[in-house]
């Protein structure tokens, strides 16, 4: 039975394309769920691209009810990726799927994570503090923002003069090479 892979995102839904993209003709997992908190976000465009279905939710159904846990439940999913989602994921989510969400973040922490770190954030951080490297992180969500354990990181040299856009752009390309394959990776270690 193939693996199911729901996806959580609040914006444009660009590492949720490349995911969908790479399980679209795999044997062994699909993506079955796009979720968001943003009725306006692009992703449920993308998603609808797919012909995957959607759920968007409001804080009150994410913090203070079960209904997103029961819908994943529901759909038997095996993992949960945020990508590009901002709401900390809250306890009786991570209870109810242990060492099973996993999130991708536009740095090399533990630099640069936390709350309010994400996107431009991010990237205007690691400038202003002169970094010679940046790149991407991928881990297991935890209740702290960014503090799970890291899965994977990649980086890439930040040459003088490069800006905002240039250090947005490299890791936008690591994000696209390494995030749908680690998830790959991580479901054939649940098989075992």
């Amino acid at each position: 039975m193939k693996k199911r892979i729901a996806i959580f995102a609040s914006g444009s839904g660009s590492n949720a394309q490349k995911i969908m993209e790479h399980f679209k003709r795999n044997a062994d997992a699909e993506v079955v769920l796009i979720l968001t908190n943003n009725p306006q976000a692009y992703v449920l465009q993308r998603a609808d691209n797919f012909e995957i279905p959607s759920h968007i939710f409001n804080r009150h159904e994410f913090y203070e009810t079960d209904d997103v846990i029961n819908l994943l439940k529901n759909l038997q999913v095996d993992i949960i990726v945020l990508a590009g989602f901002l709401w900390l994921v809250p306890p009786s989510l991570l209870n109810a799927f242990p060492n099973k969400i996993i999130n991708l973040h536009p740095a090399l922490l533990p630099k640069f994570g936390g709350k309010g770190m994400y996107g431009d954030h991010v990237h205007k951080a690691v400038l202003e503090a002169g970094e010679e490297e940046s790149g991407i992180t991928i881990h297991f969500v935890n209740t702290q923002f960014d503090e799970g354990e890291v899965i994977h990181q990649s980086r890439f040299k930040i040459e003088p003069g490069d800006n905002l856009e240039m250090v947005k752009f490299k890791g936008q390309q690591l994000e696209h090479q390494h995030f749908p394959k680690v998830i790959e990776n991580l479901l054939k270690k649940m098989r075992s």
